[in-house]
């Protein structure tokens, strides 16, 4: 992206750059909506999705498991990327979090621009195959206490070993030094600004 991309962009203005984008992948246009668990990625990618016409969203949450929460980016590539490189939509499978165990299905078209949206869907193993790389920028504790109180206090001991497990992804492949642009929560809604890596492009 040049010194003349998408900087202090509405979510919509936002939504209107992503066709304008190189193909990442394949045909499609990838686009990682990534930042800490809790932030609140999930609402972003579907306001976002929303916005751009209603394009598909891949969750990384479908890829990885209690046993190894960021140990997925193998799986995600020969079940997602591989398809999509080679102009095919892709049929993943889907992790449930109450069974602990893979169950289902879901097709995804390889659309002109696919939202991949989850902590990590940043990481280095998959920034060959990405247009754009969006961080949510919300801090660890903020976005901690958001979650804990979305999920309840049945589930504050998952947080306690899902917080450790993202400390040690981030400080070993962290992905908002690389962010093309971050998006900031406002009381109307989004605004995206240059990240760190936008200089660079």
């Amino acid at each position: 992206m040049d010194n003349h991309g998408p900087a202090g962009l509405t979510l919509r203005g936002l939504a209107g750059t992503l066709h304008l984008l190189a193909p990442s992948c394949g045909p499609v246009r990838l686009v990682a909506v990534d930042g800490h668990a809790g932030a609140g990625k999930s609402t972003l990618a579907q306001r976002l999705a929303a916005e751009a016409g209603g394009v598909p969203v891949v969750h990384t949450d479908d890829f990885a498991t209690h046993e190894e929460p960021f140990g997925w980016a193998e799986r995600l590539t020969a079940e997602l990327l591989v398809p999509f490189a080679a102009g095919r939509g892709a049929t993943h499978r889907v992790y449930d979090w109450a069974a602990r165990r893979f169950d289902g299905e879901k097709t995804v078209p390889a659309a002109p621009v696919v939202l991949l949206e989850g902590v990590a869907s940043g990481r280095r193993a998959l920034r060959p195959s990405l247009a754009l790389t969006l961080w949510l920028e919300v801090d660890p504790g903020t976005a901690r206490r958001r979650g804990i109180r979305r999920d309840g206090p049945s589930l504050a001991h998952f947080w306690t070993g899902w917080s450790a497990a993202e400390d040690e992804h981030f400080a070993e492949d962290p992905t908002r030094p690389f962010a093309d642009l971050l998006v900031h929560q406002t009381e109307d809604g989004y605004r995206a600004a240059r990240g760190p890596f936008g200089h660079g492009r």
